[in-house]
């Protein structure tokens, strides 16, 4: 790690949230911005519904999983919900000295780690609503069984409590309002966005 010059990092972007906030989706939406591209992770779990191998993340077994772990092939990776995820560095890397915003799709565990290595990189939390409505998103998606939900919406709660640690915070109630957001902070990487602007949404959350 020690090679790669730390300004670069200024353009990596991580983008956190509890499961059915609608990161992916909106992820999906800015990346057609040619300053943008979305940094394809590597996990071990089953593809769901609708998922493509390439696409929305390299499907790979456990085995070739905790390989690339020992081969130091990751600039993150954390087990979730039972699963191995992973960062491939090489792809990041060169991706950022192409002078290209990547972002970053994980979980708190994940930008914690990527956050103490690379301090100037930046990370957004995305907020629901409200957990009512976090969990009225998860049952009409009907991806998950019961225990499967249940066990998203407890890690939720945990996940939310993060938020206040994220350089910028945006509430999905809107979509459009929540894309144009997401776009602007993506591409702040010199965070000249103000911080009361980049926070505010966490003071009228009530979670």
């Amino acid at each position: 790690m020690n090679e790669f010059d730390n300004n670069i990092f200024k353009k990596l972007c991580i983008v956190s949230a509890p499961s059915g906030a609608g990161k992916t989706s909106l992820i999906k939406k800015i990346s057609s911005n040619n300053k943008i591209s979305v940094c394809i992770s590597d996990t071990s779990r089953e593809p769901r519904k609708g998922e493509i191998d390439g696409i929305d993340y390299k499907f790979i077994s456990q085995d070739e999983f905790q390989t690339k772990i020992k081969k130091e092939q990751y600039l993150e990776h954390a087990m979730v919900h039972g699963n191995f995820y992973g960062t491939p560095i090489d792809s990041i890397v060169n991706l950022l000295e192409q002078d290209i915003v990547v972002i970053l799709e994980i979980d708190f565990q994940g930008a914690e780690i990527i956050k103490k290595k690379f301090p100037l990189s930046r990370n957004i939390f995305i907020l629901p609503p409200s957990m009512q409505i976090l969990e009225k998103r998860l049952r009409e998606r009907g991806t998950d069984k019961e225990e499967v939900i249940i066990e998203r919406l407890e890690n939720a709660k945990i996940e939310l409590t993060k938020a206040k640690n994220y350089d910028y915070i945006i509430i999905n109630d809107d979509f459009s309002t929540a894309e144009k957001q997401l776009l602007s902070y993506s591409l702040d990487t010199e965070l000249t966005i103000a911080q009361k602007i980049r926070k505010e949404p966490l003071i009228h959350s009530d979670f």
